[in-house]
């Protein structure tokens, strides 16, 4: 076997997306891969035949990532396929085309297309679709234009991209650019008329959209605002038959994260107020009927519903929620791994598979289970699940658990209080020899509501493989063990601190070929902001490298995406009711007691932790006379370490090792 390689993540395989048939006989996912020649990724629509249980790819061309189900023998997806699209697009043209194709043969032809940016798609019905698309007033629909109309439009559009005017905030959302005006509208959409009709307002942004059994209903979740987007929202039930949406919750204090019709005049919903734990607070069940009460089911439930297990290799997503036999299956994060779980209008919750790790992806039809998942050292493979029992029914990613050295993580806990531990693991350098000293490197996770798991993560094999220990552990802050324990509102850089220093501490006594001179700490997002706030509180590690951080609560909580309700809810306070408490949790102002060499990564299209948050403390430490270096990626965002361009991310891995291996290898 060979050591794990830098570049090897070039050749893995990524799954997302898996959804049953109506029939259920088949099931539809899609597998991506860096393209390292046009430094992207290609994407490809896979089928599995449930009966003869087999793989068989549908797409070739490398542009298909998501689809929906038309009828039992196609699939709908969206791709601009056709170079003059592909040109008329980069001229400022907003338009979606969407292709069909059978899946028991035949090439892919296009079905329609919509003069606007289109998100979620549901078919009613032969030819008619329910989906939401992309609205602002400052951007007509160039369809309903005279050729002479429409040649200006675009002149005035190629003009106004040297502009940007800000209406609201948020006016830029990391991953999307500018979208101050924007909407995400609801609209019907009838392909023997080729008329677009939206059902929805200008102001009202559609969250979320889930229909009814027999396709006649719809319920949104949607927020209605002018100037600033709000943390509340509504449900609204669409009549696709008279085409009326009426709100049925009032304005109130209360967000919903999901909605779903579990009979025909009663949705099961997920929501709460937010009252004690702030932004980070687990929603609960609700059941929500059409006279607009809303009754509690599950008021003892205390989970995240959904996975938050990091990992740097998954590229797409899938449905987070699904309907089948009258229960709602969802996903839990519970430790440090996630798991499926379905409800029933009762409130009655059951866990249906068992097996550590990460679900991230799935889906139910009939009964029938199947997920996308990450399993031991195991990369994303399909799996189906029947009566708790997991099989595993693809092997795209098999060779690197047959031809790479991999470092299996060991788990190293500590107790906090009476009953309530601090979980962490290690990896030993796959080179392991008794007798030797090696370096390590302490990995802080984002979030800070994430948690590490012992699921496959590639820098930290790489680094293992690289001959350091890896040491990574969920301080309070984390996910997986309730909303007490993920609270640290107001304590950013305190019980945390405390919790990844003892980690430290244990790790090095336990270990003992850990060399406690050549130590070195890195992390990302909330990562990276640890990263920052342990350089000026200890000495301790000879080497840092920071992550897209946050060096500034101030600056953090005004120009980000999130920062205007962010800053204010983790650290309670805003500049005019306590600036002092603002800059105390700031790792800007102990940036003049650092002596820590550091390397800071971030990219300039980052708007969650914008560039200004590494440049300041950059620049401080500089100021100083620290040792210190920051490298920029153009045209990346907060995704960098995960789905940013392969490239960019090759580049991204080795700066990080070059520094540590400077700084704690030549000795």
């Amino acid at each position: 076997m060979e050591n794990l390689r830098l570049d090897d993540f070039t050749k893995y395989k990524f799954l997302s997306g898996i959804e049953h048939s109506p029939a259920g006989d088949y099931a539809c996912f899609a597998v991506h891969e860096a393209d390292l020649e046009e430094n992207g990724y290609k994407s490809h629509l896979w089928l599995y035949d449930l009966d003869k249980e087999r793989c068989l790819q549908l797409t070739a061309l490398g542009r298909e990532r998501s689809f929906t189900w038309l009828n039992d023998d196609e699939i709908l997806f969206a791709s601009i396929r056709d170079p003059k699209d592909q040109e008329r697009q980069k001229k400022g043209e907003d338009f979606t085309v969407f292709y069909r194709i059978n899946i028991h043969g035949g090439e892919a032809r296009e079905a329609f297309r919509i003069p606007m940016r289109a998100g979620d798609i549901k078919p009613l019905g032969e030819n008619r679709f329910l989906l939401t698309c992309i609205y602002n007033p400052d951007r007509p629909d160039l369809s309903s234009l005279s050729d002479r109309e429409k040649e200006a439009e675009l002149k005035r559009r190629a003009e106004e991209k040297d502009y940007e005017v800000l209406e609201e905030i948020p006016y830029w959302s990391n991953g999307k650019g500018f979208v101050s005006g924007n909407r995400s509208r609801l609209y019907l959409y009838d392909g023997e008329t080729g008329s677009l009709e939206a059902l929805t307002g200008e102001k009202l942004f559609v969250d979320s959209v889930e229909l009814n059994a027999d396709k006649t209903k719809a319920v949104l979740i949607g927020t209605e605002y002018t100037g600033m987007m709000p943390l509340t929202n509504s449900l609204y039930v669409a009549d696709l038959q008279s085409k009326e949406v009426t709100r049925l919750t009032p304005g109130e204090d209360f967000a919903y994260a999901s909605a779903h019709f579990i009979t025909d005049q009663e949705l099961i919903c997920r929501g709460g107020s937010r009252e004690r734990y702030g932004l980070n607070e687990n929603a609960r069940f609700y059941l929500v009927r059409f006279d607009g009460s809303r009754e509690l089911l599950t008021p003892d439930f205390d989970r995240s519903a959904y996975s938050s297990v990091g990992s740097d290799c998954r590229y797409g997503g899938g449905r987070g929620m699904c309907l089948d036999g009258g229960f709602l299956y969802f996903v839990t994060t519970e430790g440090e791994s996630s798991y499926l779980n379905r409800i029933d209008k009762t409130g009655r919750i059951e866990k249906i598979s068992r097996e550590p790790g990460s679900v991230d992806s799935f889906s139910v039809k009939d009964g029938r289970i199947l997920l996308v998942a990450l399993r031991e050292l195991k990369l994303q493979e399909l799996y189906s699940l029947e009566d708790g029992a997991e099989k595993q029914l693809t092997s795209f990613n098999s060779w690197v658990n047959a031809e790479r050295r991999l470092s299996a993580p060991e788990p190293l806990s500590f107790e906090i209080s009476p009953g309530v531990t601090c979980d962490g693991w290690v990896l030993k350098p796959v080179d392991y020899a008794e007798g030797r000293t090696y370096p390590a490197i302490l990995n802080i996770h984002g979030g800070p509501k994430t948690v590490y798991g012992t699921v496959f993560f590639h820098e930290m094999q790489y680094w293992a493989n690289h001959g350091y220990f890896v040491l990574f552990c969920n301080p309070r802050g984390s996910d997986g063990k309730g909303n007490e324990f993920a609270d640290i509102r107001g304590k950013y850089g305190t019980i945390d601190y405390e919790d990844l220093m003892r980690f430290t501490d244990l790790a090095l006594e336990k270990y003992p070929a850990i060399d406690p001179e050549r130590v070195g700490v890195t992390g990302g997002s909330y990562g990276g902001f640890m990263t920052n706030w342990i350089i000026g509180k200890t000495d301790r590690f000879k080497a840092a490298a920071s992550q897209r951080s946050i060096s500034n609560w101030v600056s953090m909580g005004y120009t980000t995406d999130i920062g205007y309700f962010f800053a204010p809810d983790q650290i309670g306070a805003t500049p005019w009711t306590d600036q002092e408490k603002l800059w105390y949790h700031s790792p800007l102002k102990y940036a003049d007691r650092v002596k820590t060499p550091t390397l800071f990564i971030h990219s300039d299209e980052d708007y969650r932790c914008w560039l200004p948050e590494a440049l300041q403390m950059f620049t401080a430490l500089k100021y100083h006379g620290v040792e210190s270096r920051l490298c920029m990626f153009r045209g990346e965002n907060h995704e960098l370490s995960r789905s940013g361009r392969p490239k960019h991310r090759q580049r991204r891995l080795e700066e990080i090792t070059n520094w540590f291996d400077r700084f704690l290898k030549e000795q």
